[in-house]
């Protein structure tokens, strides 16, 4: 017998082992595997690993759930009242123009430089065309990070980001050090705690002013205030709630403001504290450095003295 047909002998040889075992597969069906089910209680997107896969922390996609953060320009001039025009979209492209209320707006607004050294938290204003605008005070030159927290009708509590270059001569500033006191216009909020990464966690900002604790705090978007918590790493937008509502005969006026935090992993974050006292929002400024362990929000920066007992 010649090569040739050795080989034509062989090939006819596979094509029929081969045969039989597809027939086999289609009487026995497809191997059963080990992969888990989707998670139904994910409140988020997922990452790259598709279902089931780890939440992404809000803010890091501008687009997400069918939704679309679409800023009307992504490059402005540095200066105090700088316009800000966006709309959000939805699958089809169109704007959207119904939305539910949440925290007292339809939308909250949070622009941060990405080395965190300028803030605001601003409610735009609705047309009847679903485009949003609002001034803000791009003074500072840099890069920015633009935050649209809203819940669309019919739809789930999102947090879209986008980036926003100002122009101008840019002062890049370090990640102020952790400590547990921050002073803002006369006022002293101290921050007390426990952070776990992964897990909800408790603390505490606790409000005085001239060394007296304040106990008539007013309310300030539904509650006696509202945090915001970013990770420094990437300006990751973290779950935050306050404990309580103002006039529900529990809640107290103060001194101290209880929230619940979700630090989706260890590292640097940067807490704002949004809080109205006397008829004046004010904003106090915190870093709060999470170890992989539990540890107290009290750090150990220049001026923090950590609690005994406290930290790992």
């Amino acid at each position: 017998m010649n090569a040739t047909t050795k080989f034509a002998g062989f090939t006819l040889g596979l094509a029929a082992v081969f045969g039989i075992a597809l027939a086999t597969g289609a009487v026995l069906g497809p191997e059963p595997t080990d992969a888990p089910a989707h998670d139904t209680h994910a409140t988020g997107p997922a990452t790259d690993g598709g279902p089931g896969a780890e939440e992404l922390p809000g803010g890091l996609l501008v687009t997400s759930d069918g939704y679309t953060l679409s800023l009307d320009t992504t490059q402005t001039t540095a200066g105090p009242n700088a316009p800000l025009r966006f709309r959000i979209l939805d699958q089809q492209g169109a704007p959207v123009t119904r939305y539910v209320r949440s925290h007292d707006k339809d939308l909250h607004l949070i622009v941060v430089r990405r080395d965190m050294a300028a803030f605001q938290h601003v409610h735009p204003v609705l047309d009847g065309s679903g485009t949003w605008s609002v001034p803000l005070d791009l003074t500072r030159a840099g890069d920015y990070r633009v935050f649209a927290d809203f819940t669309p009708e019919g739809g789930e509590d999102l947090t879209l980001g986008a980036d926003l270059r100002v122009a101008g001569a840019y002062d890049p500033r370090p990640l102020p050090v952790a400590t547990s006191a921050a002073t803002v216009n006369g006022y002293t909020v101290t921050l007390d705690g426990a952070v776990t990464p992964g897990r909800s966690s408790t603390v505490t900002l606790s409000v005085s002013k001239d060394g007296k604790p304040v106990t008539d705090l007013q309310p300030y978007l539904g509650a006696y205030g509202h945090l915001v918590a970013l990770r420094a790493a990437d300006l990751a937008y973290l779950h935050v709630h306050p404990e309580g509502h103002p006039g529900d005969g529990v809640t107290p006026a103060g001194p101290g403001i209880t929230f619940s935090v979700t630090a989706p992993s260890a590292g640097d974050y940067r807490l704002f504290l949004d809080f109205q006292h006397e008829g004046v929002v004010r904003t106090a400024e915190f870093t709060l450095s999470v170890p992989s362990g539990a540890q107290t929000a009290a750090p150990t920066g220049p001026g923090a003295t950590p609690e005994p007992g406290h930290g790992h």
